[in-house]
């Protein structure tokens, strides 16, 4: 049998948090009175129950007796615990109060976010305590999905503008081949109707990935990251050839644990950026691999290419996807054109593999990437 759990709307009601914990300070005050008094009258118990005799004979005393001491106590400690009780209720309903305030900051600030307010922080005031930790960290939390759901609206609407790019183009040749079917040049247009094609699928394929790299961890092995990164730099010798830009490649030592497709895909990637990205001639690509000299038992794959200044602000949104290194504009160059992915597919490799990804723009230009894994 499963158990089933209300919605938070049907839950039954109960007495709220305030009004237990000023019943449970009344108690408190009322049991502490009752056990002092219990204690008080098992001590006069005690006191010997004989009449007291004056000194002298004539003088005529009238002291009460051990009884009518314990029954005079027993009326006096009933008003008092009633008047405890009073004090009780309310001095308990105002500490309560108090004391739950911070919670009632942090429930409205619940409610706003679950009412799309995910700007709203909480900011509790006053020394740290177990309600300034818990404010704080609800405070980071709506931080955190506030930058998950701006980077989500984001990929969700640049995704939207590149998967429709393809097909508004495809659309217009479709049209125009339709309007004019004996005026077109068939083969130019298949050709060009199939780069479209190409660019869509393309598209669609580093989009699984990314979506495949988010949700599912991948299987890692021993390796050296040094042979998936030779295996990337042959992969686009051809280009960095074509393109007139030299690769100098320095394969040291760099055992760790991961996926190699997945790293020499990212190797594949950066090595891409760093040769479209570069002097439009006499360019150069340096890469190193090897253990990491600023952090011992790390390995680091290290490229660094020549190409036009960079600041730092435009550098931290490379990896953001859909950006490419002109902005969100598309080269007009096909040879140069990518997807805008390329960095953004590194990051999240870089992240399965629990390594470190850091971009530097080079004072005379250009780009140095440095991606560090734990080393096995």
């Amino acid at each position: 049998m499963t158990a089933t759990t209300a919605p938070a709307g049907h839950r039954p009601r109960r007495l709220t948090a305030r009004m237990r914990l000023t019943l449970s300070y009344a108690l408190f005050a009322v049991a502490a009175g009752l056990i002092f008094v219990v204690v008080v009258y098992l001590g006069l118990r005690w006191i010997p129950n004989y009449p007291l005799m004056p000194s002298n004979p004539r003088d005529r005393l009238d002291a009460p007796s051990r009884g009518e001491v314990l029954d005079a106590l027993l009326v006096t400690c009933g008003y008092a615990l009633a008047v405890l009780t009073v004090v009780g209720l309310g001095g308990g309903w105002i500490i309560a109060g108090r004391v739950l305030r911070p919670l009632q900051e942090i429930t409205r600030a619940a409610h706003h976010a679950a009412n799309g307010a995910l700007e709203h922080r909480v900011a509790l005031a006053g020394p740290r305590d177990e309600f300034t930790d818990l404010s704080d960290a609800f405070d980071e939390m709506l931080e955190r999905l506030q930058r998950s759901f701006d980077a989500q609206q984001r990929f969700a609407a640049n995704a939207s503008h590149e998967l429709r790019t393809p097909l508004a183009i495809t659309r217009t040749m479709l049209q125009v081949a339709a309007a004019d079917p004996g005026g077109q040049d068939l083969p130019r247009l298949v050709g060009r109707l199939q780069d479209t094609n190409q660019r869509g699928i393309e598209i669609c394929e580093a989009l699984l990935q990314l979506a495949e790299l988010g949700h599912t961890a991948p299987a890692l092995q021993p390796l050296d990251l040094a042979d998936a990164v030779r295996d990337a730099v042959a992969a686009v010798s051809e280009e960095a050839t074509a393109r007139g830009v030299t690769v100098t490649a320095e394969y040291g030592p760099a055992p760790a644990s991961g996926n190699p497709v997945l790293l020499r895909q990212a190797a594949v990637n950066l090595l891409h950026n760093a040769i479209r990205h570069n002097l439009p001639a006499d360019g150069t690509v340096t890469v190193r691999t090897g253990p990491d000299p600023d952090r011992p038992g790390r390995v680091l794959l290290a490229i660094a290419n020549t190409g036009p200044r960079l600041t730092p602000e435009a550098v931290a949104t490379f990896t953001e996807p859909f950006l490419r290194g002109r902005g969100r504009t598309a080269e007009t160059d096909p040879s140069r054109r990518g997807h805008g992915l390329g960095l953004a597919i590194v990051a999240a490799v870089t992240e399965a593999h629990q390594g470190r990804l850091r971009l530097t723009p080079l004072p005379d230009g250009g780009l140095r990437v440095e991606l560090g894994l734990p080393e096995r």
